[in-house]
């Protein structure tokens, strides 16, 4: 239940960096001068030609990154139905820095003449629209597969009445015993089209995301399998028919 503290921060902070990337970009504002000498030590200072589809781009990122924590968080409020498990604290401070780290890395891939504040044309390309139905897709798949888990432990009227492990069934459980770990790599994918398929530090990005779901997807199926002797044999653990 202490994921929700990450996108509550999440929320916060990406959101901070979408109102100072929208101001820069619509407004003609710069960006804080702190952010402009971190992001000019860390960040792409180049020019490039098409700068404002670049820009848009990573407007268009850091909307659907802040939107998938907000819908998150409201599920983590309103939907999930938590365990006793507890979090390793190693985990959760990594976990706060994350997002941290991830809004701002969608902040680096802005060239520096766009960054401060200059003129820039916006077009929508294919990329744009392909990524957003890949990311409106996956989330549904997701907030769905979450219901479904936490109707598990509720009664037909809405009551939490154990906090017992049962077999999900429905939507993409009928596959792979972690649908949702699978959307959120999905979810993660379709940013990396958005961004224009080609930027290099998004992708390892959702490389990191591949091990990390991937990891706990296999530790979730193999939970499965030991507790209930009934278990679908036909579900994979995290990808539809692969793995």
């Amino acid at each position: 239940r202490w994921f929700t503290h990450f996108y509550i921060v999440s929320v916060l902070w990406n959101g901070f960096l979408l109102i100072e990337l929208f101001q820069a970009k619509f407004l003609g504002a710069a960006l804080p001068p702190w952010m402009q000498q971190l992001h000019s030590a860390f960040g792409r200072d180049l020019q490039s030609q098409n700068t404002g589809n670049e820009h848009f781009s990573a407007l268009l990122v850091l909307l659907l990154l802040w939107l998938h924590s907000f819908r998150r968080l409201a599920e983590c409020l309103c939907t999930s139905v938590f365990s006793n498990g507890v979090i390793h604290v190693v985990q959760y401070c990594f976990g706060l820095g994350y997002y941290i780290v991830l809004g701002t890395t969608v902040l680096w891939q802005v060239p520096i003449n766009v960054r401060h504040g200059k003129e820039s044309s916006v077009q929508i390309c294919w990329y744009h629209v392909i990524g957003i139905v890949v990311y409106i897709w996956a989330s549904l798949h997701q907030h769905r597969c979450l219901v479904i888990l936490a109707n598990l432990r509720k009664s037909k009227s809405g009551k939490v009445v154990n906090l017992s492990h049962s077999i999900p069934f429905g939507d993409w459980f009928e596959r792979v015993s972690c649908p949702h770990y699978f959307a959120e790599l999905l979810i993660y994918v379709s940013m990396a089209i958005t961004l224009g398929l080609d930027n290099v530090t998004w992708w390892l990005v959702v490389t990191y995301v591949l091990f990390n779901q991937a990891l706990a997807a296999v530790l979730c199926h193999e939970f499965y399998q030991t507790k209930f002797t009934s278990y679908p044999k036909h579900r994979k653990a995290f990808i539809p028919f692969v793995f």
